[in-house]
């Protein structure tokens, strides 16, 4: 055993890249089979690569430390920077109606982790540093690039000892128990039942329904009588569509805006569901016993993909749809959402058109916006390398705050987070083509993370066993495992007890709120419904964001303390 362990070190000889790039190739393999194995229905999934690290870097195999530098910071900017892509459409969006309450509780379970961990290392003052009880705060709340922004912070500052990820390593399997456990257990307090559950959220998500409806109206307004759809529109007030229109003299047929309205139509009509009881009290009365949408119809529908790149950033009503005959867009379907198609909003590639109007209009428009599905298989290199340049340049602008010894800056870790959320927000308004396939994506993302696991485990593996035989490692699990419950049930007794929240969503906030994908993995196998993963995605852009920065304003504050 011995001899192999030596030859495998004198094959990974540090001095050269090609054994650095293998003992990174080996701990990521080996971390990554270890991380799909199950115990209690829970696994930790690509996290074990840390503690594959560990052991590599236990053993002697250390690779060079210039080239471990370099792959920790740019696996961790890689990993944030599409992060950031993903969440950006839904960043500013995650703030409205229900958004704002989950949002609101996952600040204040935030700011209640921070003040517990600011405690605790008062307690404890004279014997655990801040910067290690900062590694043991971010090993409690599972979040990996919170520890990296604050060990870019670290080496700005000069710090010369333990290494944080020691600390963070030590903390962080108890937390993943800690945070699924918290979740069973506010079932078993609150005598839950997650069928019932399930209903609830059902009957709440069809009163708050935000995606477009379809509705049939007839037109017995005699005011409607020869007036252009356009101008009734302005008159109602309210955003809708008409993407069908039926009289007897006429037939069926798509609408365009300058299409004139006769007393007895049957019309069509796509709009929220918070402006139908206007749109029907305007036209007249709602028809429940037609439908425009027979087989052979002579008006098509079709789903239409946007995949040229001049359309990205375009407006709706940049397309003129007038031009098509009377052809009409009535849905949007971006990232998972659908959308009512308002005049002013601007159009991404990858967003998927529902269209409806004669077959050989919506030919000709599909044309127009590309509906090559291939074309988004190409990656927007140019586009991710300026976000990738501007957010080390905004990560490396200075914060100078009064009374602290050195200037915040967003650091690897903030920066590309901050930029890349608002290139996939405004990105397409700047004709910058920002859209990455799914697959791809999450490939990019992956490959960082694990980069910066493997990193961090392999600079950390000399002194993590030293931490349990010698050192605080068992006082940081303890720690740990402090700051993970008080905030997790605290904001489960806000959320369950002061705001009657569904179960489902409280487990969904709390792991979003700790950024743990095992948690949310488990809440999956609590319910069919997406009511957990709706809650984790409302929150996550908000929680990784606080999650980097928060580490960095506290080693600043209290460094002088320290």
């Amino acid at each position: 055993m011995l001899e192999t362990l030596e030859s495998l070190r004198l094959l990974a000889d540090p001095a050269t890249f090609a054994g650095n790039l293998l003992v990174y190739a080996l701990v990521i393999s080996v971390g990554t089979a270890l991380g799909r194995l199950r115990v209690f229905g829970v696994s930790l999934g690509v996290t074990f690569i840390l503690f594959a690290g560990l052991a590599a870097g236990h053993f002697g195999f250390t690779p060079n430390p210039v080239i471990l530098g370099f792959l920790r910071d740019f696996g961790l900017m890689l990993f944030v920077f599409f992060i950031g892509l993903q969440v950006g459409p839904s960043f500013f969006s995650s703030f409205r109606a229900g958004g704002l309450q989950l949002n609101a509780l996952c600040l204040f379970g935030i700011v209640l982790s921070v003040v517990v961990t600011i405690a605790l290392w008062a307690a404890f003052a004279g014997r655990i540093p801040l910067a290690e009880m900062l590694g043991e705060h971010y090993g409690a709340v599972t979040n990996t690039p919170g520890l990296g922004a604050v060990q870019e912070a670290l080496s700005v500052l000069g710090w010369t000892g333990a290494d944080p990820a020691v600390a963070y390593a030590c903390a962080y399997p108890l937390a993943v128990v800690g945070i699924i456990g918290t979740a069973v257990a506010v079932r078993w307090v609150w005598r839950i039942d997650p069928a019932e559950e399930d209903r609830r959220w059902e009957a709440s998500e069809s009163e708050q329904h935000a995606a477009p409806i379809t509705f049939y109206v007839e037109a017995s307004n005699g005011y409607l009588e020869d007036k252009p759809i356009k101008v009734i529109r302005q008159v109602i007030g309210r955003p809708f569509v008409i993407s069908r229109r039926y009289n007897e003299t006429e037939g069926l047929m798509s609408p365009g805006p300058n299409t004139r309205v006769k007393v007895g139509d049957v019309l069509r009509c796509v709009a929220l569901e918070e402006h139908k009881e206007a749109v029907v009290a305007f036209f007249g009365k709602e028809r429940t016993d037609v439908d425009l949408t027979s087989e052979h119809s002579p008006v098509h529908s079709s789903l239409i993909l946007i995949t040229e790149p001049s359309v990205n950033g375009l407006r709706i009503q940049d397309l003129h749809l007038s031009h098509y005959d009377g052809t009409n867009v009535t849905r949007i379907y971006r990232a998972g959402m659908e959308l009512f198609p308002y005049q002013n909003l601007h159009l991404h590639l990858g967003d998927r058109l529902v269209v409806v109007g004669p077959e050989r209009a919506v030919a000709r428009l599909a044309g127009v916006l590309g509906n090559q599905e291939k074309k988004l298989d190409h990656p927007n290199v140019i586009s991710v390398f300026v976000g990738i340049a501007l957010g080390i340049l905004t990560g490396s602008i200075p914060i100078v705050i009064p009374g602290i010894p050195a200037a915040l800056k967003l650091g690897l870790a903030g920066g590309p987070l901050v930029v890349a959320i608002l290139l996939g927000r405004f990105g397409p308004s700047l004709k910058l083509a920002t859209y990455t396939t799914n697959s791809a994506s999450l490939m990019l993302r992956e490959i960082g993370i694990s980069f910066f696991l493997a990193s961090v485990g392999l600079a950390a593996g000399p002194g993590f066993v030293a931490a349990f035989t010698g050192g605080d490692g068992f006082l940081f699990m303890g720690l740990g495992l402090i700051v993970t419950l008080v905030p997790l049930w605290v904001v489960a007794a806000a959320a369950r007890i002061g705001l009657r929240m569904n179960y489902h969503s409280i487990v969904g906030l709390l792991a979003g709120m700790t950024t743990n994908p095992p948690a949310l993995a488990h809440a999956a196998t609590l319910s069919e419904k997406n009511s957990a993963a709706v809650a984790y995605s409302t929150v996550y852009p908000l929680a990784m964001f606080l999650r980097i920065l928060t580490g960095q304003i506290v080693l600043l504050l209290f460094w002088t303390a320290a």
